[in-house]
């Protein structure tokens, strides 16, 4: 099946007065860092702040009445879930919504708000793809009608105004676009590719979630055994099978980003832009060191998908990105327990720009020797290596912690 043009544009007319027309921003920072002119599409700045809306209320609004009655249930990460919920509220839908129970409270409260009383949520599940399959189940039974998030026509074609938009606004030679389940990506690259197949298509995945990048490599949709959810905008097992198609046609690459690299890219944008985006809102920005040498000299776009971000993640994503940077490291030190361990440790290995941000020992008096757990933050991940060797010289035994070992995975 095909989305067509006439679809997306019929989309667009039923949001007028629903959806924003977000902006389109030049970035000054990064158009100089990459050689090239960077716009951001600035879908953050949606009331639902991610472009989710957009397809959750054309295939809603396209209900036939006696569907409307029945009412809807969903399966969402979040943002899919707050676009359902402003949409019932809007078209006075009662709905059903599925989350996972590791969704952010962020975007909880946020579907509560949105959805008024028209919306009852169930947490079921520890992913998107679990929560979906109780949705189905649960709406099968109560003879509802479900909205999904990614693959269905008149969701694609919502999201499609995206593209509708950004042609519009300027011509521009490439765009890079998350992928969750490839509903979005789906829809925008109809429009664009339809419009101008000169366009260069990019697409954007987690490293810990590479659903459509396995998808193409083995020509089929594939089914991850297991994904990371940090990046819980873009984390789904199964991609859908329309968007499947519409990438394998038209999709030049998909670009696999680490979480970490994910994580510094928010600080960036925030730091510097004021921007407070989303681990799946950055994945696109995050994806240009991947295609530095592609883009020189020509006009980019980079979606900014979502801003939902709940200020309790922020601890876990400096974790993640100065573990990324190189930069934090944690160890197991042996002590022999007697005075003068702890001060040959900070007199004779540690750096003068070394910083100890964790320290964890507890002196047992029926052993000779101790173990602590430390954890260093580096100025530089150059500094990692004279920081071992002055360990060895001081004849300090460690153990330099892997993100293979479950100790690390439980520290971070």
């Amino acid at each position: 099946m095909k989305i067509t043009i006439e679809q997306i544009e019929e989309a667009a007319k039923r949001l007028e007065g629903v959806v924003v027309k977000t902006p389109l921003q030049f970035s000054k920072r990064l158009s100089a860092q990459y050689n090239s002119n960077i716009y951001l599409k600035r879908e953050d700045m949606q009331e639902v702040r991610s472009y989710k809306v957009r397809g959750a209320y054309n295939k809603m609004a396209s209900l036939s009445a006696e569907e409307k009655k029945r009412g809807v249930v969903c399966a969402s990460a979040g943002n899919h879930a707050q676009g359902v919920a402003y949409s019932c509220s809007l078209l006075k839908i009662k709905g059903v919504i599925f989350m996972p129970l590791s969704t952010p409270n962020q975007k909880i409260e946020r579907v509560k708000h949105f959805g008024e009383h028209y919306v009852t949520i169930k947490l079921v599940g520890n992913t998107y793809d679990e929560a979906s399959t109780a949705s189905k189940a649960f709406c099968k039974e109560k003879r509802m009608v479900f909205v999904h998030p990614f693959d269905d026509p008149l969701t694609i074609a919502g999201q499609g105004t995206v593209g509708k938009e950004l042609f519009e606004e300027r011509p521009f030679d490439v765009l890079v676009a998350p992928i969750g389940g490839g509903g979005f990506i789906g829809g925008v690259t109809s429009y664009l590719k339809e419009k101008n197949p000169e366009i260069t298509i990019f697409g954007v995945e987690p490293q810990g979630a590479p659903a459509m990048y396995e998808s193409l490599k083995q020509n089929k949709v594939v089914t991850l055994p297991a994904i990371e959810t940090f990046i819980d905008g873009c984390a789904v097992q199964t991609v859908g099978k329309l968007g499947f198609k519409i990438c394998k046609k038209s999709v030049k690459k998909v670009i696999l980003v680490p979480e970490g690299k994910d994580c510094t890219t928010m600080i960036e944008l925030y730091q510097n832009e004021g921007i407070i985006a989303e681990p799946a809102g950055a994945l696109a920005i995050a994806a240009l060191d991947e295609i530095k040498n592609e883009i020189q000299g020509k006009t980019i776009v980079c979606v900014l998908s979502g801003g939902n971000n709940d200020i309790l993640r922020y601890p876990e994503i400096m974790e993640r990105s100065l573990v990324y940077q190189g930069r934090k490291h944690y160890f197991l030190l042996e002590f022999a327990q007697k005075p003068g361990q702890l001060r040959n440790f900070l007199d004779n290995a540690l750096g003068p720009r070394d910083d100890i941000v964790r320290f964890e020992y507890m002196k047992k008096t029926n052993k000779e020797k101790g173990a602590a757990l430390v954890g260093i933050e580096l100025q530089d991940k150059k500094d990692l290596e004279p920081l071992l060797q002055r360990m060895e010289k001081a004849e300090i035994k460690f153990q330099r912690l892997s993100d293979k070992e479950l100790l690390y995975n439980y520290l971070i």
